[in-house]
């Protein structure tokens, strides 16, 4: 009962993740313009993400500009493409397999096969959080960079925006969901190591065959 619990708060968990997931690849604040120097005292906001860039005025409108070539791009915003469009295909892929495998759910057939399938989530949840965690690291780094660089005029520095955070906390919740699955798919089977072996014992007759023997050998 605990196990299935636990399951159920780890597919609440990864739930929270996978649309993290999805919110923080579609959002386009992944960095913002830093309030800094005379950048302090603006009417506009720039906010740049991984498919568009947005400008937000104090008047309340905004104008977002796609980013339709690919090659043109740093490599580590196509990095954060790729793996952040990779981590929301596995928290997919992990969401299904824990939907069959978990042990509230009548699908997936006898026990052996949920607890595989169990353990399949589990690991599509911790490759989803890893792929998520991998790009906003890096993103994070890059933004980092930028703004300690004294040659960097100050209207070009950024900081990381809600999507970068939305990343984290999205990947930390599918490493935990991860964890957990992997876990407590498994029944524990103690008694195979507190018990040991049976040995083989032989028939009583043919012991009583084998002693007779050895005694006409004697007479």
């Amino acid at each position: 009962m605990a196990s299935a619990s636990l399951q159920c708060f780890a597919f609440i968990l990864a739930l929270l993740g996978a649309f993290g997931d999805i919110t923080a690849t579609l959002l386009p604040s992944w960095k913002v313009n830093a309030d800094v120097g005379s950048n302090i005292i603006t009417a506009i906001t720039q906010m740049q993400g991984l498919w568009m860039d947005c400008t937000w005025y104090s008047t309340g409108m905004f104008s977002c500009t796609l980013k339709y070539s690919v090659l043109s791009l740093p490599v580590y915003i196509q990095a954060a493409r790729t793996t952040m469009v990779l981590s929301c295909i596995l928290s997919a892929f992990g969401i299904c397999f824990t939907t069959v495998g978990m042990k509230c759910t009548k699908l997936g057939g006898d026990p052996d096969s949920k607890s595989y399938a169990c353990f399949a989530g589990g690991v599509c949840f911790i490759l989803a959080g890893v792929f998520g965690l991998v790009p906003t690291s890096w993103y994070t780094r890059e933004i980092i960079s930028n703004f300690l660089d004294q040659t960097v005029p100050e209207s070009s520095k950024h900081e990381p925006g809600g999507a970068v955070y939305t990343g984290f906390i999205s990947a930390g919740f599918l490493l935990t969901a991860g964890v957990i699955f992997c876990t407590s798919c498994f029944k524990k089977r103690p008694g195979a190591w507190i018990h040991p072996p049976k040995q083989h014992r032989f028939p009583a007759t043919e012991q009583e065959s084998n002693a007779g023997y050895n005694l006409k050998d004697y007479v």
